[in-house]
């Protein structure tokens, strides 16, 4: 983001949601964030923002690579020669979720793009079990994002309907997802971003609901998404998924 006219108060994960929904494995000072000076959560400030489907919607702020959870889900963009260690537009590294991801994984997240194992292409997925003693969540699902030129933030609904779908076929009951995007370079709009990937979520949770009333799906029902949220997104994401949920009860 350009510049914050508004002081920030509280948070997504972001990624969900959402701008980029992203933090830090040490908490960041004010002067480290290149994009003002807005107040800083401290690292695990969460909140329940609300309720849909069953499904309790949550914001930590928390990079993925330290996030305990039974799936954590990222999102990349196709690789480019050392996106994410380039900042700006990426953001440093103390607050690149993705480079706390890669460097806990020793590297495999660049190497998997590197070597077009993994090309990041619109919504190609990748599961991973992590190793032990690397990062926290049980199971790491990679999204594609596709080439970060044709990014638009509707393609965000596209990601939050694909990681419940994997999430559903995977039997978990809960996960967590990190949008990445300014981890990846784009000054995306955060609160619309996490506003669309609770869209997109409930909408293929709602998919199966359907199907089961069909007999058709016999998927265990989940409790709960955790966004992650950067410190200094957390209330910008938080407040706009809160906003969403309203629109879903009237």
């Amino acid at each position: 983001m350009k510049s914050y006219k508004t002081k920030v108060k509280l948070f997504l994960t972001a990624s969900f949601f959402a701008g980029s929904l992203l933090m830090a494995t040490t908490p960041l000072r004010a002067q480290d964030v290149p994009q003002g000076k807005p107040v800083l959560e401290p690292v695990g400030t969460h909140a329940i923002l609300g309720r849909a489907d069953g499904i309790d919607i949550e914001a930590v702020v928390q990079s993925p690579s330290n996030q305990e959870a039974p799936l954590q889900v990222i999102c990349v963009f196709e690789y480019t020669e050392g996106d994410i260690y380039t900042s700006p537009p990426a953001l440093p590294a103390a607050a690149n979720g993705l480079v706390h991801v890669d460097k806990q994984l020793n590297g495999l997240l660049t190497d998997l793009r590197k070597s077009g194992k993994f090309k990041g292409q619109r919504l190609e997925t990748l599961l991973i079990t992590p190793p032990k003693g690397t990062i926290k969540g049980k199971q790491l699902l990679i999204l594609g994002l596709g080439d970060r030129k044709d990014f638009s933030p509707d393609l965000m609904i596209d990601m939050g309907r694909v990681a419940m779908r994997e999430a559903l076929k995977l039997g978990v009951t809960s996960y967590a997802f990190a949008s990445d995007l300014k981890d990846g370079g784009i000054d995306s709009p955060t609160g619309l971003i996490s506003s669309n990937v609770v869209k997109g979520a409930l909408d293929g949770y709602e998919t199966d609901l359907y199907l089961q009333s069909k007999h058709a799906s016999a998927k265990k029902p989940l409790t709960k998404i955790t966004l992650l949220a950067g410190q200094a997104f957390y209330d910008i994401s938080g407040g706009a998924i809160k906003e969403y949920l309203k629109t879903r009860e009237n």
